[in-house]
Parts: C-alpha cells; structure tokens; sequence
C-alpha cells in the first residue's frame, strides 16, 4: 500500500472514529481459546479438512491447523470454526 493511500485511511479511521481495519477492508480475526475461530470480511473458503482450512483473506490466505475442525456457520462476510486449534498461519 502506497504511503498516501495509507495516511488517507488512517486519517478517515480517525475522523469517523472507525478501526483502521475495517477502513482498510482488511479481515477482523478472533480466536478464543484453542476452540472458536472467528473472522469477518473473508472471500471464501480455498480448502477444507478436518485439520486444516484455508481461508481467503483477498491479500492473504489464512491457514487454520487443528483437531476435528468444523465450520459452523459461514455468510458472505463471516465464518465461524470450532474444534482444537493448534496455530493459525498467514500465507501471501
């Protein structure tokens, strides 16, 4: 990301009092615990397994590694998976 593109967000975050990720259009992740798995602004699952799920970020893959991994729940812009995590990765 150019360095105006980048101060134009962080300045428009700020004057709407907004996350700069969610200006960005960049994914919100949550893991609680090692069992629950959250994200918002994904594009969609690239591969599903028991042990691991990728994920479309847009810029990225995002690589969920476990035990009976399950999607429980999954909408245009969130997905929800539950089982025993182990790690989750960022692949470019």
């Amino acid at each position: 990301m150019d360095l105006f593109k980048k101060n134009f967000l962080d300045e428009a975050a700020e004057l709407f009092d907004l996350p700069p990720d969610l200006v960005a259009g960049l994914p919100h992740i949550e893991v609680v615990g090692n069992t629950h798995f959250y994200m918002e602004r994904h594009k969609g699952i690239l591969s599903y397994s028991g042990e691991e799920i990728d994920i479309n970020g847009e810029k990225t893959i995002v690589r969920v590694y476990g035990e009976n991994l399950e999607l429980m729940s999954m909408t245009g812009d969130q997905l929800r998976i539950r089982g025993t995590i182990s790690r989750v990765e960022w692949v470019k």
